[in-house]
Formats: structure tokens, C-alpha cells, sequence
């Protein structure tokens, strides 16, 4: 996603112009909004999102004018979240810049390593079980959301039954591999780059894209480090169309997670002749309307401890 740049010799040069001619093509073609089929649509998001390009993804995501709104969204305050406090504040201003100190590397693990001992010493056996537990408060939560079908709930059980496996087994207690994974969290936490608790609610779409996508990149080498490709899920997608219709479309997305093929779909909607996933296109417009909803007024109605003496005193 960086210009690429050569040596000045004119054959190198001549190369140069070409190569950036057909990279600036695929820039365009990431950045076009929607897909010209349901495939297609899918097929580039997915794309997108393996390269940590997500402000390609949303745009790709997204008709133009709801990308726009998306953008615009993007800075205002959530009326539904609390505002930070003075000591949410120093918590985060105290952890940041522990693990971006100098020789936070070696700081940090001298730190873990006792702990990984007492750790292991302590629920090594007990993990199998622990992590059953929370395979069944997952699958639980699951079952209980309303805003998945029962197709749906059978794809997320069956991911949940692929990662306990997997999370069971994994070395988590491994110092060597706890050492490494403790350098990429500092790497990451240094290109991150932020000043403060407050910067993480205020940032702009562009700004907090960039983020997301160096902590995108550390998560993908952590979970590398411990037996989890995402690249290798990523590139084992193959997409078929269930069904194109009206303006509608399915279409089923076959991967392999650990070893195990797997399964989900993707709803479509058309609009101008370019196709969108449907439930993040009504995601967005919820948000949008959301949080365009004036703030409730404090007068705007009688707390319920005034009424209810009001309604003693009528009596």
C-alpha cells in the first residue's frame, strides 16, 4: 500500500512508472465502493481486510454517501458511553507507558516470567476445564442472541468448537514464546503512537484506521506465534453464490480455520448497480441515526422520585 520508488536509471525508471501505473490501478480498484457481484464484493473485502486496510475496507464496505456519513460519524461522541474519569485516565497513562519505556522488552518479561511459573504451577490442569466453561458461556451467548439466525448460531458454535481446541493446547505457558510475544506487544505499542486516554475517543476516522491497522498486525503476529495463521484462514476463502435475486444475494464463504473447513454466508444488498453487505450497511445507518438523536434533557421529564410525591401530595 507504499509508493514504490527505483534507482534513476531510465530502464529501472521506465519499470518504475509501470509497476506505479498498475499499483495506483489497484489502489483505485481497492478504494471503488462496492462490488460488481455479490462474489466480487465479498471477495474484495476480504482482501482488504487480510492486508489491514481498513479504511479501503469501509470504503469498499459502503455506498459513497454512507461512507461519507460513516467518516463524519466517526468523531462524535457515543451518547451511551460514560465520559473518562481523572483515574481511567492515569491507569491508562501508567500501563502505556509501561510497555513502552525503554527496555520495556526486557522490563515487562522479567516481570511475567515469575508469573508464568505460578501461573502454570497453578491451573496447568485445570485449564482443559476452564476453557470448557468458557466455550459454554460463548455458545451460550450465542444461542441467546436474537439478531442471529439459526444458521448463524451453527456457524459461530462450530468456530467456537474449532478455537477451544486449539486454545487448550496452545503454549501458553512457554517462556521462550512468552518472551517473543512480549516484544511484539511492546513493538506494537510503540508504533501505536498514543499520547492519551482521551486520544482513543477523539481521533479521526483516518487516524484511528491507521491504528487499527498496526494493532491488527501485532495481533496477527502474536497469534502466529502461538499456532493461529489468519493469512492462512484468509487464503483458503473460496465463495459461492446461493442465491441472487431481486436485488438480493447469498453468498457462502468455505474456509479452513486450524485445519477444520468451516463455513458462513454473507447477505448482499444491490444499490446503483454495486452489491453491500447488508448488515453492515444497516449497521452503519443505525449508528448514524443513533447518534443523530438530540441528547435527552434532564428537565425533559420529572425524575421518578418527584413524581411519585407529586402523586402522595394529589392524593
Amino acid at each position: 500500500m507504499r509508493s514504490l520508488r527505483f534507482r534513476p536509471f531510465l530502464f529501472i525508471a521506465l519499470a518504475a512508472l509501470a509497476l506505479a501505473a498498475c499499483h495506483d490501478k489497484d489502489k483505485q480498484e481497492a478504494a471503488t465502493s462496492g462490488g460488481d457481484t455479490p462474489e466480487a464484493a465479498v471477495q474484495q473485502s476480504i482482501t482488504l481486510i487480510k492486508s489491514g486496510d481498513f479504511a479501503g475496507f469501509w470504503k469498499h464496505a459502503l455506498p459513497p454517501a454512507d461512507y461519507a456519513t460513516f467518516r463524519q460519524d466517526w468523531v462524535h461522541a457515543d451518547p451511551d458511553r460514560p465520559p473518562l474519569t481523572d483515574e481511567q485516565r492515569a491507569e491508562f497513562t501508567k500501563n502505556y507507558t509501561a510497555w513502552t519505556e525503554p527496555d520495556a522488552e526486557n522490563k515487562r518479561y522479567v516481570e511475567l516470567k515469575p508469573k508464568l511459573v505460578q501461573l502454570s504451577q497453578q491451573y496447568r490442569d485445570q485449564l482443559p476445564v476452564m476453557i470448557g466453561i468458557v466455550q459454554q458461556i460463548a455458545k451460550t451467548g450465542v444461542e441467546q442472541d436474537k439478531s442471529m439466525t439459526t444458521t448463524q448460531k451453527a456457524q459461530a458454535n462450530a468456530v467456537v468448537d474449532t478455537l477451544g481446541p486449539w486454545v487448550q493446547q496452545a503454549p501458553w505457558f512457554d517462556q521462550d514464546k512468552a518472551k517473543q510475544a512480549v516484544t511484539i506487544v511492546v513493538a506494537t505499542a510503540r508504533k501505536l503512537d498514543l499520547k492519551s486516554a482521551d486520544q482513543l475517543r477523539t481521533m479521526d476516522f483516518d487516524t484511528a484506521m491507521q491504528k487499527y491497522a498496526v494493532g491488527y498486525d501485532g495481533l496477527k503476529q502474536a497469534l502466529n506465534l502461538y499456532g493461529l495463521s489468519l493469512d492462512q484462514t484468509w487464503d483458503s476463502v473460496k465463495l459461492s453464490t446461493i442465491e441472487n435475486a431481486n436485488g438480493h444475494a447469498r453468498v457462502k464463504i468455505d474456509y479452513v480455520l486450524l485445519g477444520k473447513p468451516l463455513s458462513t454466508e454473507s447477505v448482499l444488498v444491490q444499490q446503483d448497480g454495486r452489491w453491500y453487505s447488508e448488515d453492515l450497511l444497516k449497521n452503519a445507518r443505525e449508528t448514524h441515526t443513533r447518534l443523530s438523536q438530540p441528547a435527552p434533557s434532564a428537565t425533559a421529564a420529572p425524575a421518578p422520585a418527584a413524581s411519585a410525591v407529586t402523586a402522595k401530595t394529589s392524593s
